[in-house]
């Protein structure tokens, strides 16, 4: 039996598409210019019916005449009627004909005049026997209504159409007094400020993700035949910076539809219920220029988990919430509105959210690795000077980590360095300049810092490159630097020479190791009474670092691997946080046992490497104190002839 096609209410290709924009533009500049229309066809009308219509003679009228000469015409007999308004006269002359050009014009001629006060037509000369004119009394309707009623009804025109001003403004107009239940969304129309996915370097696997999408939007009659439902909702998950917002947009260029872009802070106001109005409206919005799109940034400020509704309260961004969801899985189902959203916080979304029919597919967009990031360096790359020998590999490698946003950046405080020194180009030392400015902070030449603290930081930053020099799974050491930068008096940076996707327990111990590094070095060099708060950060660091391994990544053999890390139980079906404790007191305990013994191992292994490398260790602190930096090859140099471990893959 062959399926029966359910017809499609949306333009099924792209010309179609065009053709309804243009004709809903159309539409609203009718209506935007309709009562002016309507104003100039009435003006128009009124026009004709006085100057067009036919038997109507042309009226000649002379108010500089006085009430005698009119008395004398109307003796004499050259009246053919006197009208008689109030305390107004119009003596009208006998119809005349005039030849204008080859056409002959009827005439009226009209004296006017005003009566003197409290005489009336016979005290003037009027009815006199033997003449014939017409005399005709009639009540000045007119005059009257002028005086006495148009003020009125003028000032009550006012009243009304100010209120009704007044009330446009109110519930449709941009800056009225309630225009914050309407959305606050952004529209971009289609070929306007275009972003394809040809503009977003990387993120092939992704881009292949949401080419569906943009499929769907182009030829929905394709799947409908086929009885598919393109997903309602599409949730984009990954760390910021990674393009999220700049694919969404890239998808709407693609499919050449309206694009409505708004933050979820955007919908919650103190007041009750403007959030659920805000989202009626949007989709209200898209709905009627479908097909569309609706990108919703940073999901998670409305959409987390509902707690129990223990209390009674009665919360706005529940309530915005709840009106999401109705309307993305309501009872109309062929609309052709597509709910992009992202959030680097896809844990903490309500579970009404993810389920099919709404936000039931899931894109992850992770940090570029490193062919990525030479391409998005690439694109920030374009109308910025560079220097002919910039090697974009070598930037790339020196940015393990960087999602796409901070490569921006990271141009672009390389153009401004360019800047600031003068320069025309962008070179290979100011890009590197920039990445450690980035990372670190800036220098700051003008701390002064004395002898003994400048010795006590060298000390502690050469504790941090030894050790990690001499543990296999460390990262490279890149520099090291007693310039203060930022908070801290100095740096050692660490450059992963390759992405990692995963982390070992092995590496994790050798970090703890250097993290210790400094805090051992100003022990053993200067005495227990000397050591300073400089490692604390660094102890801070460690402390997370052990305490991740015992509680959230099993790494303890005794413990074994059970998670620990959650401190609260699921409450209800709405994923809403109980606040019971999964593990009991005594199991606590353990925990901080544990993770006190894998400190104090970290601490002896950093104290037996830094012992056992002593003499090196003050030859490259001598070094440091009077260069202030060293770069790796430097740093390298002074390990020949030592036996070093080889840096392990992972």
């Amino acid at each position: 039996m062959k399926p029966k096609k359910t017809p499609s209410k949306t333009p099924s290709n792209r010309n179609e598409l065009l053709k309804a924009i243009k004709t809903s533009a159309n539409q609203q500049k009718w209506k935007k210019w309709n009562p002016v229309a309507m104003l100039i066809l009435i003006s128009l009308f009124i026009a004709g019916y006085y100057f067009f219509v036919p038997n109507s003679p042309k009226e000649i009228v002379n108010d500089k005449i006085g009430i005698n000469q009119v008395v004398a015409q109307y003796l004499s007999g050259s009246y053919s009627e006197i009208i008689v308004l109030g305390e107004s006269l119009q003596a009208k002359k006998p119809e005349r004909t005039e030849t204008v050009g080859n056409k002959s014009v009827a005439v009226v001629d009209i004296d006017k005049v005003m009566l003197p006060p409290k005489d009336s037509l016979k005290d003037l000369g009027f009815n006199v026997a033997g003449v014939a004119t017409k005399i005709t009394v009639k009540d000045d309707v007119w005059g009257k209504f002028i005086a006495n009623v148009l003020p009125t009804l003028l000032l009550f025109i006012l009243l009304i159409a100010g209120f009704m001003l007044f009330m446009g403004k109110m519930w449709g107009g941009a800056n009225g007094p309630m225009a914050f239940i309407k959305s606050r969304a952004k529209i971009y129309e289609p070929g306007k400020d275009k972003i394809t996915f040809n503009d977003v370097a990387g993120s092939v696997e992704e881009k292949e993700d949401l080419a569906e999408v943009v499929d769907f939007l182009k030829n929905p009659k394709k799947f409908l035949e086929l009885g598919a439902k393109i997903p309602r909702g599409i949730l984009m998950v990954g760390p910021p910076g990674t393009g999220k917002t700049l694919l969404a947009r890239a998808v709407a260029g693609e499919s050449n539809v309206p694009f409505f872009s708004i933050s979820g802070s955007e919908f919650v106001e103190m007041f009750v219920g403007v959030g659920a109005s805000r989202v009626r409206d949007l989709f209200k919005e898209a709905k009627e220029r479908a097909p569309s799109i609706i990108f919703i940034d940073e999901i998670d400020a409305i959409g987390k988990k509902r707690s129990p509704g223990i209390g009674g309260g009665h919360d706005e961004r529940e309530q915005t919430l709840n009106q999401i969801l109705t309307e993305m899985d309501g009872f109309e189902n062929d609309t052709s509105v597509i709910i992009l959203a992202a959030t680097n916080r896809a844990d903490v979304l309500d579970k009404a959210l993810l389920r099919p029919g709404r936000f039931d597919r899931k894109v992850t967009i992770n940090l570029p690795n490193l062919e990525d990031r030479i391409k998005i360096l690439e694109v920030h790359a374009k109308g910025k000077p560079l220097a002919k020998d910039i090697d974009m590999r070598k930037i790339a490698s020196s940015t393990v980590g960087f999602a796409g946003a901070d490569l921006g950046n990271l141009l672009n405080e390389s153009a401004i360095l360019a800047g600031r020194m003068g320069s025309k180009i962008v070179t290979q030392a100011m890009i590197q300049q920039s990445i450690e400015k980035v990372l670190m902070g800036n220098t700051k030449k003008s701390s002064r810092m004395t002898e003994l603290e400048k010795k006590i930081t060298a000390y502690h930053e050469v504790g941090h490159a030894l050790v990690g020099k001499m543990t296999p799974f460390t990262d490279s050491v890149h520099k090291v630097s007693i310039i203060p930068r930022g908070g801290a008096g100095g740096v050692t940076w660490f450059l992963p020479e390759k992405d990692r996707t995963y982390v070992t327990k092995a590496k994790y111990l050798d970090e703890l190791a250097t993290l210790y590094g400094g805090r051992v070095a100003e022990e053993v060099f200067f005495g227990s009474d000397m050591v300073t708060t400089g490692a604390s950060s660094d102890i801070e660091r460690a402390t997370e670092i052990a305490r991740a391994m015992v509680m959230r990544y099993g790494f303890d053999e005794e413990l074994g691997a059970e998670n620990f890390a959650s401190d609260s139980i699921e409450g209800n079906y709405l994923g809403a946080e109980g606040g019971g404790k999964l593990f009991s007191e005594k199991t606590q305990e353990k925990i901080d046992e544990k993770v006190r013994l894998i400190l104090r191992a970290a601490y002896e292994r950093a104290r037996h490497i830094i012992t056992e490398y002593r003499s090196l260790h003050e030859k490259i602190a001598e070094v440091l104190l009077k260069k202030e930096e060293l770069l790796a090859q430097e740093f390298d140099e002074f390990f020949e002839g030592v036996s070093v471990p080889n840096k392990a893959a992972i």
